[in-house]
């Protein structure tokens, strides 16, 4: 299957993922202004030209395999998009890859989150399986509790912790992981004792 032809995938609730089109624009925009959007995101998008910067690099994303975006929506309506949700493989041949997210301020404390990440999980090991995919990793920062609590609803352990890196990363990050069902039992992840997002990036980068 060729996974660039992907348009939409289903999602727990009547939840539906979807590609982002010229249309949610305005939406993208209104969604940036959010103070927590920009305190938990690292890549932050401003003014159209902004806007439709983020567009094309989604674009691009799917274009060339290494990053598929969804928009997140209401199934029954199909509207406003209520957040974003990222597959993130930059090297197609890695048995790993990352995923990220955030949430409008009007969608929190829907399950929005959880649920688009459990859509997103889902396709991802079914769509990538005869790849090789076998392990997500979800990153967000060590205070942002509600990230912490979406990924571990979904079933993403904490893996590990991950040192601060000033001035990008000023606190120390948590890396959460979920293995795919065929992979699950000869991998054991380690455990440790509704969000905006995650940062994202930081990672698959250490």
């Amino acid at each position: 299957m060729d996974h660039r032809d992907a348009n939409t995938v289903p999602g727990p609730g009547g939840l539906r993922l979807r590609r982002w089109r010229e249309e949610d624009l305005p939406a993208l925009l209104e969604a940036y202004e959010d103070p927590a959007m920009r305190r938990w995101l690292a890549t932050q998008v401003s003014g159209p030209d902004g806007a439709a910067d983020w567009l094309e690099a989604q674009r691009a994303g799917w274009a060339t395999g290494t990053r598929f975006a969804f928009a997140v929506t209401d199934g029954a309506r199909d509207g406003v998009p209520l957040g974003n949700i990222v597959l993130k493989r930059p090297d197609p041949g890695d048995d790993r890859a990352e995923v990220g997210y955030w949430t409008t301020a009007a969608a929190r404390g829907r399950g929005v989150a959880s649920r688009a990440l459990t859509a997103l999980t889902d396709w991802s090991f079914t769509e990538f399986a005869e790849q090789g995919l076998t392990r997500l990793e979800l990153f967000h920062q060590v205070d942002n509790g509600a990230s912490c609590r979406v990924a571990e609803k979904c079933g993403y352990a904490l893996a590990r912790v991950i040192p601060a890196l000033p001035p990008d990363y000023p606190l120390d990050g948590h890396v959460h992981a979920r293995e795919a069902p065929s992979a699950a039992v000869s991998r054991p992840v380690g455990r440790r004792a509704e969000a905006a997002g995650t940062g994202g990036g930081r990672a698959s980068r250490r």
